[in-house]
């Protein structure tokens, strides 16, 4: 393999050739999971300003700040100190055939994710306050002897809250703006819903993650409980969903094409979900990481589904 440890193609050959060993602190951030961070973290502030120019051009900046923040320092970091303790040799989520990790990883993503709560001064109390419980549980995620990735049930309650419900709700609170009754049911709903994502991240590593002893959901569930695990959370989100548009007044009519663009959302998920619950025993490892990248797919699609839905 040429061009740097664990280097599959010619991006990564450019990039260890410009910056030599350094380029690895830059891969252990993954920045290709970046603009799906960024997009979920800007749902935030779609709801909280809707598609009123004017509206979104006064707490603009703010927002940028925040999602820059949120994506690069907190998530960069995150992953950067997960990756320092994990020692991955296989494909792990956003990158494949990850180098060993640098001698300060953990150093580095710790001192970005410092960064980001000094610069997150700047901008509202609540994200400041956000900010400060994800970098909390991060830590308690990732590093020993805490390691709450390693105990079964901790790490999804850890992800489901601070992907699912923080990183939205992260960029609305950049704005400033208080969160209104229906918005609230739809914040909620993406904790149930990365419930759902959280278990297939892990379906196809679970070799690796039984050889490294890590106790997750999903090697303490089996494979099929998993599946229906993650099922029964993307239903829960989607009578969240429903509760919030019925708390926003929805009716038929004029609000009709509301409701159709949740049933698409939630219909993409039963794409994915229900034809992986029937075939799994017969799926390899590399068809489990694509069904997730599928679930990242479904995921993208109900962002956007909810920003146009509840923004508008």
């Amino acid at each position: 393999m040429s061009g740097g440890p664990g280097a599959p193609g010619g991006a990564r050959r450019v990039g260890y050739r410009l910056l030599g060993g350094g380029f690895g602190y830059i891969l252990h951030l993954r920045p290709l999971e970046w603009p799906i961070v960024a997009a979920h973290t800007a749902l935030g502030y779609l709801l909280a300003v809707g598609f009123d120019g004017a509206r979104q051009g006064r707490h603009l900046a703010a927002a940028l700040t925040g999602i820059a923040l949120w994506v690069v320092c907190l998530n960069g970091g995150t992953l950067a100190v997960n990756s320092a303790f994990d020692n991955d040799e296989g494909d792990i989520a956003y990158l494949r055939h990850p180098p060993p990790p640098p001698r300060y990883l953990f150093l580095f993503g710790l001192a970005l994710m410092l960064a980001g709560q000094l610069a997150a001064r700047t901008l509202p109390r609540a994200y400041q306050l956000t900010y400060a419980i994800c970098f909390v549980l991060s830590l308690l995620y990732s590093v020993p002897p805490v390691r709450l990735k390693a105990v079964a049930g901790f790490d999804w309650l850890i992800n489901m809250w601070g992907f699912g419900s923080f990183t939205p709700f992260a960029g609305w609170a950049a704005t400033g703006l208080a969160v209104d009754p229906a918005r609230r049911w739809v914040l909620l709903a993406f904790c149930p819903l990365f419930a759902a994502v959280y278990p297939l991240t892990q379906l196809y590593q679970l070799d690796e993650d039984r050889r490294r002893g890590d106790r997750t959901l999903a090697l303490a569930l089996g494979m099929r409980r998993s599946l229906a695990v993650a099922l029964g959370a993307a239903a829960v989100a989607f009578a969240c969903f429903a509760a919030g548009g019925a708390r926003a007044g929805w009716r038929g009519g004029a609000d009709g094409w509301r409701w159709v663009g949740l049933g698409i959302a939630a219909a993409a998920w039963a794409g994915v979900l229900v034809p992986w619950y029937i075939r799994h025993a017969r799926m390899s490892v590399r068809e489990h990481q694509r069904g997730m990248y599928f679930g990242l797919a479904a995921w993208a699609v109900t962002d956007l589904v909810v920003a146009v839905a509840f923004g508008s």
